[in-house]
């Protein structure tokens, strides 16, 4: 009789995991969850290239002063002369939250309202 009684519990027990797996399974390959996914992940491949972008960006103007300073463009300009460009870099400081990232300069012409993007 134990025998019987076991061998029930056991295969009921068996049964009531393997529908919670199969369900849990099914929920997350709902459209509506792979949908989540696909756009967090997307997310998180946009802060990473943004991020890269920015590291790029100040190597960019760390070596444009280097040669500059080496081939002696930053001598005294003559005022005839058109004004210099200067670039401002973002300290290369960690982030302080792993969730938090760098932003990106905005240009001037983020805010015209000549948008090229907007429907006409």
């Amino acid at each position: 009789m134990f025998r019987r009684t076991f061998w029930f519990t056991a295969g009921a027990a068996a049964g009531v995991w393997a529908t919670t797996k199969v369900n849990r399974k099914l929920k997350q390959l709902t459209p509506e969850s792979l949908a989540a996914q696909a756009a967090d992940k997307a997310i998180e491949t946009g802060h990473k290239l943004k991020d890269f972008a920015l590291d790029v960006r100040e190597g960019m103007v760390r070596r444009e002063a280097e040669l500059g300073g080496a081939l002696g463009l930053e001598a005294p300009v003559d005022p005839e002369l058109p004004v210099q460009r200067h670039y401002a870099v973002e300290a290369a400081e960690p982030a302080a939250h792993p969730d938090t990232y760098r932003t990106l300069p905005r240009n001037s012409y983020d805010h015209n309202s000549n948008n090229r993007n907007e429907d006409h």
